[in-house]
């Protein structure tokens, strides 16, 4: 809003200072700054709203260290997650680009499908809360809804730059003589010119069902990392800490690949229009950063799945818009870490259950982080710890950029 207001007083009464709304880069600055201040200043009123309303997380007794006092503890955070996400982005960007529509839309719908979990268990005191069938069918639909778009949505393109390049030439000369495209294209690392394309996978003959492929994969990414923020988000600090190192890390990504000189520089796909994206992905910064303030131990509040199924949801799709969702496995190593955890733990179960009458463990406990928490490690020495690697993870992640 503030965006098109000083672009309007620029124009029209050529307002001195209204032309820096112009820059992703200012807008971005002032947008993780809002989004601190709302979660800082506000989240106060947030957590007494909460307790009024008797939203106390209720615990299991799995015999962990400190577990138990957690008890009570304020749940569905996630609000004020939520709100200093789309507050600031509403307020300092684009909100005609087709990027910043599709975030948006991402964080409310994956917050919904979160609020209502939380409800059920909390309000109404239904321990499994809402049911796993319906958590799957509103992650499909929103994975569906980002794939047909990314697909169909004629604002949504790349344009390539040629890997044996005239450098004698004037980056203008250059540059005018590619086109933008649609297509399925996207970034792998480690592979020479950094490029893979969807209908690599299928027979020549299927290539007219490239992009339905691509929308599964859509679906199936959305789903799987937003359930691992989920999984995550089991000590103080934890999903809020990772997603922000995350964050960080995909606003580098969008800056370089929307903005032409930087993606020519580093010889990577140019994506028009995907720099705004860096104003939501700061936004979504400041909010993980700003939540820690009261979720960091002891915690005062917990984000619930409200904020752990919107902060997943977040970052798969953006990853898909900027082209870098082949990055996630490293970039998200820790969410992908925690999901395989549980993946390993159940199966080796039911295998030994069912082979030896027994079931057996690979872990003390699943999903990871509770493994080390019955191995006597403190809580925030495993947090700690969990960062360090995805602060490690996001690094290698950005050397992939010229690692081929």
């Amino acid at each position: 809003m503030l965006y098109y207001l000083f672009d309007y007083l620029e124009k029209e009464f050529n307002l001195a200072g209204a032309g820096v709304f112009q820059y992703i880069s200012f807008r971005a600055g002032l947008a993780i700054a809002l989004s601190l201040l709302i979660t800082i200043f506000f989240g106060k009123k947030i957590i007494e709203m909460l307790q009024r309303q008797q939203m106390g997380e209720s615990i299991r007794d799995l015999g962990l260290q400190g577990q138990m006092e957690k008890k009570g503890t304020p749940t569905m955070g996630g609000i004020m997650i939520i709100a200093a996400i789309v507050i600031p982005t509403l307020l300092v960007a684009k909100l005609d680009n087709i990027y910043v529509i599709l975030l948006i839309v991402t964080a409310l719908w994956m917050g919904v499908i979160g609020f209502v979990d939380d409800y059920l268990k909390i309000k109404k005191k239904n321990k499994d809360g809402l049911s796993g069938r319906f958590k799957i069918i509103g992650q499909v639909m929103i994975g569906l809804i980002v794939g047909i778009t990314m697909v169909m949505h004629s604002d949504i393109d790349v344009r390539n730059f040629p890997h044996s390049r005239d450098t004698t030439l004037r980056f203008e000369e250059r540059f005018s003589d590619y086109e933008d495209q649609k297509s399925t294209i996207t970034t792998i690392p480690f592979v020479k010119n950094n490029e893979f394309d969807y209908e690599w996978l299928l027979p020549d003959f299927l290539d007219p069902y490239t992009d339905v492929l691509y929308v599964l994969v859509v679906i199936f990414i959305v789903t799987a990392v937003s359930n691992g923020a989920n999984i995550t988000d089991g000590l103080d600090g934890l999903a809020a800490g990772t997603s922000a190192i995350i964050g960080i890390a995909l606003a580098i990504l969008a800056y370089v690949s929307g903005n032409v000189i930087f993606a020519d520089y580093l010889n990577i796909m140019y994506i028009p229009g995907s720099g705004e994206t860096v104003v939501f992905a700061l936004a979504f910064v400041g909010a993980c950063v700003g939540f820690l303030w009261y979720n960091s131990y002891p915690a005062q509040v917990f984000m619930g799945d409200t904020g752990s199924l919107s902060l997943g949801g977040v970052i798969a799709v953006m990853a898909f818009l900027i082209r870098k969702e082949l990055l996630i496995p490293i970039l998200c190593g820790i969410f992908v870490i925690e999901n395989l955890s549980v993946i390993i733990q159940v199966s080796y179960f039911r295998y030994t259950k069912k082979k030896y009458g027994e079931g057996r463990r690979v872990f003390l406990m699943a999903p990871l982080h509770h493994h080390y928490q019955k191995k006597g490690i403190h809580e925030t020495k495993i947090v700690t710890r969990f960062w360090t690697t995805g602060i490690l993870l996001a690094i290698l992640t950005l050397v992939t950029l010229k690692l081929r």
